[in-house]
């Protein structure tokens, strides 16, 4: 019975660990995110990729920016390390700005959404003819309205934050429209759902804790 109990325990800390996976988008290496990362070392412009995170979040990243610039320069080792570790810290706290639970960057190649795909074409040529097919009929007002915006809001001056966030803000709601998702959430629900990420890692270690210790206790007998 011990035994039995041990091996549920056990199997629901794996299921607690994976939650996150199930549930998280990915962020890909060739993402985004991590893209503009690249650009604001590459140009030593951290506004370059701020707009990717929340306001709350900004002194962080700020920090983060200038200690890897300072420490990249070193050797090809600590540049390796130095532009991996902004890479995670921003996509960290840009997961975390969404509400999400943040699982690490998945590798270049990594499988993307074929309508995410899509939707990153009609960006790059200006219209929604590579997303026409992959929607239904009836959202593609909704889908038009939103993408219009984020046209509008596509070219703007790197170092206007506000204006950069104010475009992210547009492109996650397009992206997420363009997914089947209603709706997106906005900038101030995103700041009050920060800590929703953590639910699942506090879950993970509250089970954690009590396998250990079941198992110490079980062993011990």
């Amino acid at each position: 019975m011990k035994k039995n109990h041990f091996i549920l325990i056990v199997s629901i800390l794996l299921i607690l660990c994976n939650y996150n996976l199930i549930f998280a988008h990915c962020d890909t290496k060739d993402g985004p995110v991590v893209t503009d990362a690249r650009k604001a070392i590459d140009q030593n412009n951290v506004n370059y990729v701020l707009k990717w995170v929340q306001p709350v979040n900004e002194i962080e990243l700020r920090e983060t920016f200038q200690l890897i610039m300072k420490v990249r320069v070193l050797s090809s080792e600590a540049k390796q390390l130095s532009d991996n570790y902004f890479f995670e810290t921003v996509v960290r706290l840009h997961r975390n700005g969404e509400g999400e639970s943040y699982t690490g960057i998945k590798p270049s190649g990594t499988p993307i959404d074929v309508r995410i795909q899509a939707a990153d074409k009609s960006i790059a040529i200006g219209n929604l003819y590579p997303l026409n097919d992959l929607v239904p009929k009836a959202n593609l007002p909704e889908l038009k309205k939103r993408f219009d915006k984020v046209m509008m809001l596509k070219n703007f001056d790197v170092n206007n934050v506000q204006a950069g966030r104010e475009y992210i803000e547009a492109y996650v709601q397009f992206f997420h429209y363009a997914e089947g998702e209603e709706e997106a959430p906005n900038h101030e629900q995103l700041e009050n759902a920060g800590f929703i990420s953590y639910i699942p890692w506090i879950l993970t270690g509250i089970f954690f804790i009590t396998s250990i210790i079941y198992g110490f206790l079980y062993y011990r007998d």
